[in-house]
């Protein structure tokens, strides 16, 4: 059981932005706890299970983010709560902190690539209209955050490339993939029609879903030293899944129901089952993501 420690943090907004809570979804969902272990004969075995979220558990939890193997950031939602806070859980000392307690919700944190920030889709009030915008905050929580883009808005996901280029998803009709620079706010759109997880591989390429009106979606690669070649495929999704994992090793793990499935480009010419979690009551996971020491964080309703 997780002990309580609270940090009221960023407190500068208007009550007014409560009302954007209600743009978003908050559906029910718990995150999981696994150590991932590599058997000799290459196969997958997740053993030390732990329930992170039993806080919460009538709640949604969501978005987990390793700040590092020890830091695990989440999106929480309470029940009768108007907006989402995040929190971290320092999964050493089996104990969490809130972070940011705030009229409007906060969503999505990354760490940014110098280490000392972090970033999260805050949703906020612009005048009459409300919007999605990016904001990055100091780890130390000393000062207050501010917005990464002046006028930027719509960001529902995003992975940071480096300490000036970031790609985002933008949920639009259709859906668009582009790279923004920072300095700038120059953005090069990459695909349309894109699921919202975006990954990177040990190569440094750039991993997305590839929709379409069938069922036949594909996790594709960007190489992006070479942004004017095509994007390649690397292998359907799952039935209808559009969020995955990218391993230490490069291969990938997406999850349909309680089952988890591995793809290896390099061995494997399909999915295979690597875990059923129906034994821990985990049903309908949909978000895996993953440590650099081979930890997992499972997110299931």
């Amino acid at each position: 059981m997780l002990k309580q420690t609270t940090l009221l943090f960023f407190l500068c907004s208007t009550l007014a932005n409560a009302a954007i809570a209600q743009q978003l979804t908050f559906p029910k969902s718990n995150i999981y706890l696994f150590k991932v272990e590599q058997e000799g004969d290459g196969s997958l075995s997740f053993a030390q299970p732990r329930y992170l979220t039993a806080f919460n558990p009538e709640g949604y939890n969501n978005n987990p983010s390793f700040f590092s193997n020890t830091e695990l950031y989440i999106s929480v939602r309470e029940p009768g709560s108007t907006q989402a806070d995040l929190y971290k859980l320092d999964l050493e000392h089996h104990t969490r902190l809130q972070v940011t307690a705030t009229p409007e919700s906060e969503i999505a944190p990354e760490r940014m690539p110098e280490y000392y920030t972090f970033s999260a889709v805050r949703a906020e009030r612009n005048g009459q209209e409300e919007a999605l915008k990016l904001w990055q905050f100091p780890v130390d929580q000393l000062t207050n955050g501010k917005p990464v883009f002046k006028y930027l808005t719509g960001i529902s996901d995003y992975l940071w490339l480096s300490s000036q280029e970031i790609a985002i998803y933008k949920e639009d009709n259709p859906s668009a993939l582009s790279i923004v620079n920072t300095n700038d706010d120059k953005m090069e759109t990459l695909a349309t029609n894109v699921g919202p997880c975006l990954q990177r591989l040990p190569n440094g390429n750039l991993v997305y879903v590839q929709k379409s009106r069938y069922d036949d979606w594909k996790i594709m690669e960007k190489n992006l030293f070479r942004r004017k070649e095509p994007a390649r495929t690397i292998i359907e999704t799952l039935p209808n899944a559009d969020h995955f994992a990218v391993l230490p090793d490069g291969s990938l793990l997406m999850a349909k129901g309680s089952k988890i499935y591995r793809f290896n480009k390099f061995t494997d010419d399909n999915w295979k089952e690597v875990a059923d979690l129906r034994f821990y009551e985990i049903r309908n996971i949909s978000r895996l993501v993953v440590s650099t020491d081979f930890q997992i964080a499972v997110v299931a309703d």
